[in-house]
């Protein structure tokens, strides 16, 4: 079970203030250094570097297409599906450069697993659903199988919810359901870091407490990584807050610090609602 186990920057982005960092003392799981990327001919990020440290919620916010989501996909190498775009820099996982020393991006993604922002369920039983990463790694056991499907489930918070119905339809279960199934799925296959796009924004307000509750009992044994729209949320859930503006990482720290003392006028007029 080995698989468990150029265009140039415009003037004001070359002179840009690096952004700025608390220092952090918690090891990094993942590190990031001088990551630009683009789409075709067009820059989305710009000169990006940070540490994600290690069991801990790291929020990533900022208003519409500043580049977070673009950000969160070069994390597992997903941006590689879409054609026409480039990277340059280094994203690391445990010391190792997931994009020079990993030669099959599937294996960059069983360690850093994606939840995304609308929940996308296979057209399968619930059972099947959470499975389905076990099958394809070429696990046949039934019986392991069937084990760490309901371990996953337990994980989710969703195993009272569906024990007695896993042959049933994940398209029976409601939208805070699928999306608490999403994770399960994601679970199943062992990773080591979870990448969440947003993953309450279409969610009830009760669903999104569940996968709020939910967030602070998997970074117990998970680091984890949420892009939010919502301050109030990455407030609630993260521990480390980074804030993205056109591409460019403007400040990064302590959840605490960069909602009450910002260091960078920027962030204090976002977090404060006076633009985005």
């Amino acid at each position: 079970m080995a698989f468990i186990s150029k265009v140039k920057k415009n003037k004001m982005k070359k002179n840009a203030p690096a952004a700025s960092k608390e220092p952090v003392s918690i090891p990094a799981k993942m590190t990031v250094q001088k990551l630009d990327f683009f789409y075709g001919d067009k820059q989305a990020l710009f000169d990006i570097n940070l540490d994600i440290p290690k069991n801990r919620v790291t929020a990533l916010i900022g208003p519409s297409g500043c580049g977070k989501s673009t950000f969160l996909r070069t994390l597992n190498r997903m941006n590689e599906t879409i054609p026409g775009t480039r990277m340059v820099g280094t994203v690391e996982l445990d010391g190792m450069d997931i994009y020079k020393q990993f030669n099959d991006p599937s294996s960059v993604r069983t360690r850093v697993g994606m939840v995304f922002q609308k929940s996308n369920p296979f057209p399968k039983s619930i059972f099947d659903n959470v499975s389905y990463g076990l099958k394809v790694n070429g696990i046949r056991d039934k019986k392991l199988i069937a084990e760490v499907v309901e371990q996953s489930l337990i994980q989710a918070a969703l195993w009272d919810e569906v024990k007695d119905k896993l042959g049933n339809s994940a398209f029976m279960l409601s939208g805070g359901q699928q999306q608490r199934l999403c994770i399960a799925r994601a679970l199943a296959v062992r990773p080591e870091v979870i990448l969440m796009d947003e993953p309450a924004s279409a969610l009830d307000p009760i669903s999104t407490a569940k996968i709020e509750d939910l967030i602070g009992e998997l970074k117990k044994k998970y680091t984890i990584v949420i892009v939010t729209h919502n301050m109030q949320q990455a407030a609630r859930v993260s521990d480390f807050t980074s804030f993205f503006y056109e591409g460019v990482l403007v400040e990064s720290g302590r959840t605490k610090t960069i909602f009450t003392r910002p260091n960078k006028k920027k962030t204090e007029d976002y977090i404060t609602g006076r633009f985005g």
